[in-house]
């Protein structure tokens, strides 16, 4: 048995290769994403490991935002000093780090990254662990000189003796750049600007007795821990957060893990589209090629093997094809890494591809992939192999199952449907997020397998329609080949089942992305009210000056600050929320339109008061009134009282979890060096919004991060950013097409292959090569259009049910892009006119009487 079934694996690899390929894409992509985040991980690990100091002393994060607040946090300088004298410490140096700096060129040119990486301005002070080394020029002297590291000077074309200007929290300055610093290690991605000690902690903190952390060396034979108890003894845990050097390492580690895993499980997404798709490849051939080969397995049964032999030898085919597809995978998930190590490399993180990490999981989790999905794929198939009795195969009847009713797949398929229903309407009536999201997964989760079970129940009748019209375009040919894709629904359906999955994904996000985009526009007409926004390219806080020179642009009437600040409240239901709440000035009421259940702004931005979102109020049982104790970061407490109740959308600004806002005098009293983060600007009476865009646009031109934007463009912001996300589902699609296509290729070579006879005989009859060609090509139109209608008529429940939940949060408008779904049933058809392009070819070059005297 085990040399029939490697005779039968090497006389079918040919038909095999396709199926292979799905494998390849799917492992590729697991084995790359782990490959690439393990080779950063290491590359980074070693990095922190090797620039840590034995023990750092910082101050107390106790309050973390994921908006920025734009103050910098730091401790007095003078604890270097008091640090020094505890026992087992050799050497402490005061730190001044300050990131998401803005240094611009004499053209007025951002110097920083373009890449989301910061630009961070520090003291110039060398040790053994410092990452760069002085490789030209002098180091800095006194205020008015500084060193840029060699990556950006290249990328931006700075050279020593250029004069730059930066942008810190204190004020703007300008440097001459005397020196250039090379990094030793990996560059990280950032921009680096070094200043003389002596003057860093001035001009990027405002004062010389500040610090951003202290850096403590241990004497010789005292452990890391041990000096961090002892310095923790000394100077009080409650104001400062320390840390070992391996602390130190796994904190910025944590930092960069959020960024490796968007990219894993982008690339993981990836690997299970393809995995998916591919299944129904796998399972489609193996099914055709078992039925196919029923002559010769009814012959080894009848040779004396029994059934679990026959179904042993089909899946020890699968297992090797898993095999070979797996180590082709993993090969192309390597060339994967290093593409994507040298596309890091070209956005500025300089990573080694000689250093690129392959763990022993690596292959592990290829194999098990591969194999796995394989083997799993070609079990129903095996399953249907082993029922062959041996006189019905030989007297090549058709295999079991292929003929038989579909009531099963009704039964099961309806059942599966009636609960994904059932969980779809459930996340439609229900009134909590989170509630109606996980009934949302589930639903899609069980529509999507109903569909794929009940599919073959929807070929006839939906074929019939989508090919109604061929008898009558394309004469007997049209009907031929409607008749052929009605011929065996089960594998229609499963050749089809691969593409509606992607095409299902992209309905069901393109009626999301499309209704959000029309939620923000109408949550921007019915909130926004200021004539220009002005706003940092990133969103990060900007500098006072900014703020100040707005204000003294001409033709400008008004200007309403912005401000965000971490805070956690205890809520009278005894739960402690840590969220970000916003600060605005007293006359937000004329650049913005805010709705109330109770209090106004008067009452919400008054000292000692604040503004809550009226659902998140009932919710924790607050009321109009009502007392609560906030906390603000470094510790900061006060009892503040709840002034009014907004009824304002989420996403309108105001806010986030809770929908908090406060004045800005009490963003400015409890969080002090906090920045601007938007300023909302009416124009002056007699000027016109064209005069004062222009006036703004020369007054910021020295300040090329910071962006002027009328509600017009602010939508397009907002459009742009939920393309993203759309782009990355385009992107699945365009993997599932591929493996689609793949499968609709591997069918129809299949199918020719079968009806080989069949071909002969209308050859004989009169069937020209070009009408052949032409009915294999109508056959594939209307199997990949018919995925197409399955996949959109889904992805628009999916769709219509997830803005269901972004109603939830008031996203409440839905929108469909039919413009989208046209476009992908007609794309589709080209798919299937592709997919068609080499069978139809091949069937039109056979030999006439070779194929009628076909077996």
């Amino acid at each position: 048995m085990l040399k029939a079934t490697l005779r039968s694996f090497l006389a079918h690899k040919g038909r095999l290769m396709l199926s292979a390929l799905a494998i390849v894409l799917s492992v590729a992509f697991v084995a790359g994403s782990l490959i690439f985040s393990d080779t950063v991980t290491r590359t980074f690990d070693r990095l922190f490991a090797s620039t840590s100091a034995d023990v750092t002393v910082d101050p107390k994060q106790d309050l973390k935002s994921s908006v920025p607040t734009g103050a910098v946090q730091t401790v007095p300088a003078a604890l270097a000093g008091q640090v020094a004298k505890v026992a087992g410490v050799a050497g402490t140096h005061a730190d001044v780090s300050v990131q998401n700096i803005v240094v611009v060129d004499g053209h007025n040119k951002s110097v920083g990254p373009t890449t989301g990486a910061p630009t961070i301005a520090t003291d110039w002070y060398l040790t053994h662990r410092s990452p760069v080394k002085l490789t030209s020029g002098h180091a800095p002297q006194g205020a008015g000189q500084a060193l840029l590291d060699a990556d950006t000077a290249d990328k931006k074309h700075v050279r020593i003796g250029d004069t730059l200007t930066v942008q810190a929290q204190p004020g703007t300055f300008r440097v001459e750049i005397v020196g250039i610093a090379t990094f030793t290690t990996t560059n990280p991605g950032a921009a680096l600007v070094f200043l003389d000690p002596a003057v860093a902690a001035k001009e990027l903190l405002g004062s010389p007795g500040r610090a951003t952390s202290i850096s403590v060396d241990a004497a010789q034979g005292v452990t890391d821990a041990v000096l961090k108890g002892r310095i923790g003894a000394a100077i009080g845990t409650g104001t400062y957060d320390l840390k070992t050097a391996d602390e130190q390492a796994k904190s910025s580690a944590a930092d960069l893990g959020g960024f490796l895993d968007v990219i894993k499980y982008v690339m993981l997404g990836f690997a299970g589209i393809a995995t998916l798709v591919g299944v129904f490849l796998i399972v489609n051939t193996f099914s055709m090629l078992i039925a196919q080969r029923t002559r010769e397995l009814g012959l080894l049964r009848a040779l004396g093997a029994d059934r679990r032999q026959v179904r042993r030898s089909v899946l020890t085919e699968a297992v090797l094809l898993g095999l070979v597809g797996s180590t082709l995978g993993l090969g192309a998930g390597i060339g994967l890494a290093l593409g994507l190590i040298k596309l890091m490399t070209a956005f500025g993180m300089n990573l080694k591809t000689t250093e690129m990490v392959i763990g022993w999981g690596t292959p592990v989790a290829a194999y098990v992939v591969g194999v796995g999905v394989t083997f799993v794929a070609a079990y129903l198939p095996a399953r249907r192999a082993a029922t062959v009795s041996p006189m019905a195969a030989l007297a090549d009847a058709e295999i079991a199952g292929i003929g038989k009713p579909l009531r099963t797949r009704a039964i099961v398929g309806g059942i599966v449907g009636a609960l994904g229903a059932a969980a779809l309407a459930g996340c439609a009536t229900a009134s909590k997020t989170a509630s109606a999201a996980s009934l949302l997964g589930l639903g899609v989760v069980l529509t999507l397998i109903a569909t794929v079970i009940a599919g073959p129940l929807l070929v006839r009748p939906v074929i019939r329609v989508l090919g109604g019209a061929f008898p009558a375009l394309f004469g007997p040919v049209g009907r031929m080949s409607q008749r052929n894709a009605l011929r065996n629904p089960r594998r229609t359906g499963a050749t089809a089942a691969a593409l509606m999955v992607g095409l299902a994904l992209v309905g069901g996000m393109s009626v999301a992305s499309a209704s959000m985009s029309k939620s923000f526009d109408q949550q921007i007409d019915r909130t926004l009210g200021a004539d220009f926004i002005v706003q940092n390219s990133n969103f990060l806080p900007f500098t006072g000056e900014i703020t100040d020179k707005v204000r003294g642009t001409a033709g400008v009437g008004l200007v309403v600050r912005q401000r965000f600040t971490p805070v956690a409240v205890r809520l009278p239901d005894g739960k402690r929320v840590t969220t970000t709440a916003a600060g605005y000035d007293s006359q937000v009421d004329q650049v913005a339109h805010v709705a109330y259940k109770g209090g106004d702004t008067a009452a919400a931005l008054a000292p000692g008061s604040l503004g809550m979102n009226v659902t998140f109020a009932e919710d924790h049982k607050v009321r109009l009134g009502s007392v609560l104790a906030v906390e603000f970061p470094g510790g900061k407490r006060a009892e503040m009282k709840v002034g009014a109740l907004s009824d304002q959308d989420s996403g309108s600004g105001f806010g986030t979890q809770g929908g908090l806002f406060f004045g800005i005098a009490t963003v400015q009293k409890y969080v002090p060096g906090g920045q601007d983060s938007s300023l909302y600007v009416n124009r002056a009476p007699g000027t016109t919004a064209d005069q004062l865009r222009s006036r703004l646009e020369r007054t910021l031109a020295p300040y090329p991060q910071v962006q002027v934007r009328d509600q017009a463009d602010y939508k397009k912001l907002v459009h742009d950013q939920i393309a993203v996300l759309l782009y990355l589902v385009y992107a699945l699609l365009g993997l599932a097409i591929v493996i689609a296509v793949l499968g609709v290729v591997n069918t129809l070579a299949l199918s020719v292959v079968e009806r080989t006879r069949e071909i002969g005989l209308l050859r004989a009859i009169g069937l020209a090569r070009r009408q052949l060609r032409r009915m294999i090509r109508l056959e594939s139109v209307v199997i990949a259009v018919f995925g197409a209608v399955l996949g959109l008529a889904l992805g628009l429940v999916w769709g219509v049910c997830t803005q269901q939940v972004l109603a939830l949060q008031g996203l409440k408008a839905l929108a469909v892009p039919w413009g989208t779904i046209i476009a992908v049933v007609i794309g589709s058809a080209v798919v299937g006119i592709v997919a068609a392009l080499l069978p139809a070819l091949r069937a039109s070059r056979m030999n006439v009487l070779a194929a009628i005297a076909h077996e």
